[in-house]
């Protein structure tokens, strides 16, 4: 495999749940950083983290990244990508079958959950989303 390869770390937040949701991507590529902080309306929290994940999914296909190492601190949602979870919720199904489509047009990627505190820096442009927007800070 000779693609580009990308390091995601994404993270969304909702107040209230549902509530007004923000997300945060952090993506590496060679060494170099693009950070993003979005309000994407009310949604719950579940989605919220799959919208971080779609958004990051873009970002990486935009800048030409081929390989993908995917961190989230969504225990479920790296779950049901990783098949070991079905997706139960129908607010969900339409937004997983799209992040499976995207994945697929990768030549590898990986999705791993990690610990809130090694998420840190999506979580907190995840919160500051909602703080640009609503002027409130987010909770999980």
């Amino acid at each position: 495999m000779s693609g580009k390869k990308g390091i995601l770390y994404c993270d969304g937040a909702s107040k209230g749940n549902p509530g007004h949701s923000g997300i945060g991507i952090v993506l590496i590529i060679k060494g170099h950083k693009i950070t993003l902080s979005e309000y994407i309306g009310l949604a719950t929290n579940n989605i919220a983290e799959y919208k971080a994940l779609l958004r990051g999914i873009y970002e990486a296909e935009k800048n030409g990244v081929r390989i993908i190492d995917i961190f989230t601190d969504s225990e479920l949602m790296a779950k049901q990508i990783q098949g070991i979870y079905k997706v139960k919720s129908p607010n969900l199904e339409n937004l997983y079958k799209e992040v499976i489509s995207l994945l697929k047009g990768f030549e590898k990627y990986t999705i791993k959950h990690i610990p809130r505190d090694l998420n840190k820096e999506a979580d907190s442009l995840a919160n500051a989303a909602l703080g640009k927007n609503q002027g409130i800070k987010g909770t999980k």
